[in-house]
């Protein structure tokens, strides 16, 4: 999930309960369109590959199964919206179905997807620098400092002056081209495996039973877009439009995570990485495009992401409109995420922790309770309530292992240390 979006729309969620409708004049079906693709193609797109090769060839069939999934529960929060014109936002949602709490858990739950997706940015960074430059080192303070946490702490300095902006319309429109990076980024990879020398010659296994919750979570994650579609909704200028744009999306999405799922798993197999680019030989013009495309991304929304938690945050201080209150605690932020960065530097095993927790949660079980409380209770019993009863018990049991596996995973990795 690219989850930019999601940033403006809480900034501008937390001044006022009532939720003024956005100021928007309407956004057309081919742009909301766009928009909802840059929500649904985000960081997800380099690891879906080591998703494939966790599942085995036939684990394609789940991304297929996941992204039906949650475009019906996507249309779900639709149903939702229906029932009162007030509803702009998911909180909105959480707090018709369940009153304040229920809106204080979806908030939460966001909230928490957004700092762990600037961890997220950090970690990658790092990993890609050192790729580029695997010898490199940092000696700070008399301290020396490997390649990859140094380069963490570089690309934390180069942001957090970002971070302290409070108007973010330059970034805002610099971080649109979230769709073309996709784009080239599958392109690049493609390229490198035809003209530049690797090939697609692995073969890779057809299921394996015990990398499946890792997979799952990986695919949960890069359909997460169900915080920002609510919002994409009432932008429009013909509502009615919305579930349209949702099957354009997802099939667009679905298409560019499966094409760089086959790329990648026939080009390294079992050898990938937890991000493909980690895998490309630098050496490529290819590769190397690769790499900067990803490198970009970060720089430029790491402020996106970070300044809702930022204005949540703030509105809690009395000094709430001081520049330098604010400017210490979005570089508090950025500290507590270069320090989650630097001590979990897993980047595939928390992106499948935030796919299992959160992804599974925010798109899939959240919008069928909340719909289910909306339109008729829980008393009420139906077709189309036995199907979102199975899908509960499902991504419950799903949520629980993929979740366990990944703090297993987690553990392990920071154990052998």
């Amino acid at each position: 999930m690219d989850t930019n979006n999601v940033g403006r729309m809480e900034s501008q969620n937390q001044h006022s309960q009532s939720h003024e409708p956005l100021p928007t004049k309407g956004t057309t079906f081919l742009r909301t369109c766009f928009n909802g693709v840059n929500t649904l193609s985000g960081v997800g797109i380099l690891s879906i590959p080591y998703a494939l090769s966790e599942g085995g060839w036939l684990s394609i069939i789940l991304l297929l199964l996941v992204a039906l999934l949650c475009f019906y529960t996507g249309l779900l929060l639709r149903r939702c919206m229906d029932s009162d014109p007030l509803i702009k936002t998911y909180p909105d949602i959480g707090q018709v179905a369940f009153g304040r709490k229920g809106r204080a858990i979806i908030s939460t739950f966001m909230y928490l997807e957004l700092f762990l997706v600037a961890v997220e940015f950090l970690i990658m960074e790092g990993d890609n620098l050192h790729k580029l430059f695997p010898k490199e080192s940092f000696d700070i303070f008399g301290m020396k400092i490997g390649g990859k946490q140094g380069f963490v702490l570089v690309t934390a300095l180069v942001v957090l002056p970002t971070t302290w902006l409070r108007n973010l319309g330059v970034l805002a429109y610099v971080s649109a081209g979230g769709v073309i990076a996709s784009v080239i980024l599958v392109l690049a990879v493609f390229w490198g495996g035809a003209f530049d020398g690797v090939g697609f010659h692995e073969r890779g296994e057809l299921w394996n039973w015990n990398g499946l919750p890792t997979a799952v979570s990986l695919f949960t994650f890069c359909y997460c877009g169900h915080a920002v579609f609510p919002t994409l909704c009432n932008s429009m200028k013909d509502k009615s439009q919305f579930p349209k744009v949702l099957v354009v999306c997802f099939i667009l999405s679905t298409i560019s995570y499966g094409s760089m799922a086959i790329l990648g798993y026939l080009m390294f197999g079992e050898h990938l990485a937890s991000q493909v680019t980690l895998n490309l030989p630098t050496k490529n013009i290819s590769s190397k495009i690769a790499i900067y495309t990803t490198l970009m991304n970060p720089i430029t929304k790491y402020a996106l992401i970070i300044a809702p938690i930022a204005t949540s945050v703030e509105e809690t201080f009395p000094f709430r409109e001081s520049k330098m209150m604010s400017c210490l605690i979005r570089t508090c932020l950025l500290i507590s995420t270069v320090f989650v960065a630097l001590l979990v530097p897993y980047f595939g095993y928390v992106m499948a922790f935030m796919g299992a927790f959160l992804g599974i949660n925010v798109s899939i079980l959240f919008p069928c309770l909340c719909y289910w409380k909306i339109t008729t209770g829980f008393k009420k019993f139906g077709t189309e309530k036995m199907l979102i009863l199975m899908i509960l018990f499902i991504g419950t049991f799903v949520a629980m292992v993929g979740t366990y596996t990944a703090l297993t995973n987690i553990m392990n990795e920071v154990k052998t240390k």
